[in-house]
């Protein structure tokens, strides 16, 4: 039976939906008791804490996320530190770039992110249609209605500027109380905190675990036998700062992140296995799309939108499809997934292209994986502030003759002069690419002097040492080379396993017949948190309970989550309550199952659960088609096939 929901209208009710969700224990808010508290002032906003349907749920999509991606792709995986040192995420970018543009109710105390409040007012407008914005202003004209359209379809490529602007020219306020807000400014996301009793040394949580993976990846090449390309996994818990976090799940301040670091020869962007999604169709929402003021995406295959340059390379190309093939593999509705190009200005400030796979649900197209090309960004910036080289050495099948700048210290005036730290400055200089190095030749032959980064003296105050011409040389030299040297390119696959989770919950839930009281989650039996519910068809009944009981055993044996559900509820009702938790399968001991002599059973049932459908077969037989329909090796149409459809089942009580 299909989904009885849509995502238009008042059709779906967040209630509801989310009343279910929180009842049968997915999730919870965190800290819920002392929200009630009315003496309790804390800010528990964007926390939540899963209960073990929630919990089961997360772990299982993790699972496929390892198995589809780290597994067969032969990934390396890392489980990298959360407090992370200032000066890294300075180097990398973020304590200066990691905002967002954040408007402040100056009346009330609130704020408001920029881009959100100028969406959700322009959007509350246009739903309200004929009816008026104000007394002075009865109806939207097409006009005006054209220009929201546009406005909404670029919102993010607005800087503060640009938001600011709209917000005065439209005359947007605060929604919650008509309040009008101040301009927009940059609100760094990240937490910041200190490490040691002295709180000398601040440290930031991770936005992202991507930096982890990039400082370790001279030992990953060396662990790799130096083979290129190759590719990092993360997965962790992450934290960011959010504004004003609403939408339950989909914008919190702590979440889950499982993230892919690939490098790639930036000369060689092709991949080995692109043949395999080559043919694959996706809707791609690209930025020229966009920019026209377009919503609808354009359908390519992979094989066009890389040979046409929509999306840059084969490598980028290749993990769209992968992307869109580990979310098929969740359950999600492949209607109800595109991928979106990142206009240029919320760019992040270290990629120089990137995809997003959206999700629609009923708040809308939900940003839950991003696809980035990060260039050699990250590994640069690293290696220059550090002096290690962050390189790949590859050697040539045939020299070639180059000329390049060259820096050469003078170790024996040197030493005297900075004594144990001769070797950093050394590794240091050798760090330095060669647009630095033709830069320093001028600078050194024009002042007498240059200056070079030195981090390994950070600790003694010291960032920098000058060396004199005397100390230092740079020229430029022709020589024969046999090794090529370079900085890998980055493409990354970022997962937010959160959102993932919340909008397959909502993409899959349904009730039956319009009967709100009987909800449905048809989660697959790879995700769902119980794969089998058993039970007897009467709990009053001792053989039939401890047939239940022997038969979930022999399912936990061959590694099935199984519950049993022996309760004094009718069987009606006791279905219902599996089909909320998205149980997909329901194995039912009754009278028939009993031999006389009570050691075994001649028959079961098994049901289906989103056509309710029912076979009946010896034990043996149904427990061997459980274990095929939870490997994936069988359906329950070759189930039903080979079976039969059982034609005696007893008739479903309403859960009341």
């Amino acid at each position: 039976m299909a989904p009885m929901t849509t995502f238009k209208g008042d059709e779906f009710d967040h209630q509801v939906f989310e009343s279910v969700l929180k009842r049968r224990f997915f999730f919870t808010e965190a800290f819920e008791i002392y929200r009630q508290s009315p003496n309790f002032k804390g800010d528990n906003r964007g926390l939540f804490d899963y209960g073990p349907p929630g919990c089961a749920l997360q772990t299982n999509i993790v699972d496929v996320w390892r198995k589809h991606f780290v597994l067969e792709e032969n990934m390396l995986e890392l489980d990298c530190t959360v407090i992370t040192p200032e000066r890294v995420f300075e180097t990398s970018g973020h304590v200066d770039k990691f905002s967002d543009w954040m408007c402040k109710d100056p009346i009330k105390g609130q704020y408001l992110r920029a881009d959100h409040l100028v969406e959700n007012v322009l959007k509350a407008r246009l739903a309200r249609g004929t009816r008026g914005l104000t007394k002075d202003s009865p109806t939207l004209d097409q006009a005006t209605i054209d220009e929201y359209n546009d406005i909404l379809a670029k919102i993010d490529n607005y800087n503060g500027d640009d938001l600011g602007e709209l917000i005065k020219r439209h005359d947007i306020r605060n929604p919650e109380n008509d309040n009008q807000v101040l301009p927009p400014i940059p609100f760094n996301l990240m937490f910041k905190s200190t490490v040691g009793p002295s709180a000398a040394a601040p440290v930031y949580l991770r936005p992202e675990t991507a930096q982890g993976q990039f400082l370790n990846f001279k030992k990953l090449l060396d662990y790799n036998q130096g083979s290129m390309p190759f590719a990092s996994a993360s997965i962790g818990k992450t934290y960011r700062n959010e504004i004003s976090p609403r939408t339950g799940l989909l914008r919190v301040r702590e979440f889950l992140l499982a993230e892919i670091e690939h490098y790639v020869d930036p000369e060689k962007k092709e991949h080995p296995r692109f043949c395999e999604v080559s043919e694959l169709v996706l809707p791609l929402l690209d930025r020229e799309t966009q920019l026209s003021g377009k919503k609808t995406p354009r359908h390519y295959t992979l094989e066009e939108a890389v040979r046409s340059r929509i999306i840059d390379n084969q490598t980028l190309g290749y993990f769209l499809g992968r992307i869109m093939f580990f979310l098929l593999k969740l359950g999600v509705n492949q209607t109800k997934v595109r991928f979106r190009q990142h206009l240029a200005n919320e760019m992040a400030h270290y990629a120089t292209d990137c995809w997003d796979a959206e999700l629609l649900t009923s708040y809308g197209w939900i940003e839950c994986v991003g696809c980035a090309d990060r260039s050699a960004y990250d590994l640069t910036v690293h290696s220059q502030y550090t002096g290690i080289p962050l390189i790949v050495k590859k050697t040539l099948s045939n020299p070639i003759r180059v000329e390049e700048w060259q820096a050469t210290l003078n170790k024996k005036l040197a030493g005297p002069r900075f004594r144990e730290n001769v070797q950093a400055i050394q590794s240091a200089i050798e760090a330095l690419d060669q647009i630095t190095l033709e830069r320093m030749a001028t600078e050194l032959s024009q002042k007498g002097a240059v200056s070079v980064n030195l981090s390994s003296l950070s600790d003694a105050g010291t960032t920098t040492v000058e060396l004199p011409k005397e100390l230092l040389s740079i020229s430029k030299i022709t020589r024969l080379r046999s090794i090529r040297e370079y900085t890998p390119n980055v493409i990354e696959p970022s997962f937010g396993i959160g959102r993932i989770l919340y909008c397959l919950l909502e993409q899959v839930y349904w009730h039956r017949s319009n009967d709100v009281a009987r909800v449905v989650l048809s989660l697959p039996l790879a995700v769902s948190p119980t794969k089998v519910m058993v039970a007897p068809l009467y709990s009053s009944d001792r053989q039939q309970q401890d047939q239940a009981r022997r038969l979930a055993a022999r399912l936990r044996g061959l590694g099935i989550v199984v519950t049993v559900d022996a309760s004094s509820a009718s069987i009606g009702r006791r279905y219902a309550r599996a089909d909320e938790l998205g149980t997909p399968l329901a194995v039912t001991v009754d009278s028939d199952s009993l031999r006389e002599d009570g050691d075994g059973w001649s028959s079961v049932t098994l049901r289906e659960r989103d056509s309710t459908a029912q076979v009946r077969a010896p034990a043996d037989d149904i427990i061997a088609a459980v274990a095929a329909l939870a490997a994936g090796s069988e359906t329950w149409e070759k189930v039903v096939a080979r079976v039969g459809i059982y034609d005696g089942r007893e008739e479903e009580v309403k859960e009341k």
